[in-house]
């Protein structure tokens, strides 16, 4: 695997704080960071996209919060509800969890409808919007991570992301199925439990273009230590 310079990283990076205990000041901190460095996007809560939106509104640095978070059971109208709350704060991309439980149930067809609206409202709302559907790849067997890629095809997604980090993180193998299942129009997003430039380096080898964490400072600092080693 050749070295992951350190400008590929910062690109691929959504900084992520979803700590519901987090202050303003980590947030604007955060916002700070993400600009500082070029990441790609910050991931917030839905209480503070205004905040980091007024805070990054002369960066590229986009802003991204988090939908039906950490379950996926809210009812399809609290989703687009919530949708249309977070694009009129700022919010331009919003991680979506499917409702991976009842996929599990064999619900595949309301999962997909639920998606599918979900998505169609976001779009509604702004046209750039970028969903990325989270389905939560350390629950399902491999039969059910491809239905979950089946239902993030079809529902117009511009991202499958792996994981919430709240039970398991982003593992290699899950993004090799899901690059093998998805078409190259769907991208995918890693996330949880990337904590070193080694897990980061093998996860956008297997496929991923962009990589939640909350360690990205840190990342990036191993980075560039090695690149002058």
């Amino acid at each position: 695997m050749p070295p992951l310079a350190s400008e590929t990283f910062a690109r691929a990076v959504d900084h992520t704080l979803l700590d519901a205990a987090a202050p303003a000041a980590a947030i604007d901190a955060l916002c700070d960071e993400a600009a500082a460095n070029r990441f790609a996007a910050v991931c917030v809560f839905p209480w503070w996209a205004e905040r980091c939106a007024e805070r990054l509104v002369d960066t590229d640095v986009a802003v991204a919060t988090v939908i039906s978070f950490p379950h996926g059971l809210d009812v399809t109208q609290a989703k687009c509800d919530a949708a249309r709350s977070a694009i009129a704060a700022g919010a331009r991309e919003l991680d979506v969890v499917l409702a991976w439980g009842p996929l599990l149930d064999g619900q595949e067809d309301a999962v997909r409808e639920d998606m599918t609206a979900f998505v169609a409202t976001a779009h509604d709302e702004h046209a750039d919007a970028i969903v990325k559907v989270i389905v939560e790849a350390t629950e399902l067997d491999p039969e059910s991570l491809q239905a979950a890629c089946r239902v993030v095809e079809a529902s117009g997604a511009g991202f499958a992301k792996t994981s919430t980090g709240l039970r398991g993180g982003a593992r290699v193998q899950d993004v090799s199925a899901m690059r093998t299942a998805l078409p190259a129009s769907v991208q995918i997003k890693a996330s949880g439990g990337i904590r070193d430039a080694q897990s980061a380096a093998a996860l956008l080898e297997a496929g991923a273009s962009r990589l939640g964490t909350s360690s990205a400072i840190a990342i990036l600092q191993q980075l560039e230590r090695d690149a002058v080693a």
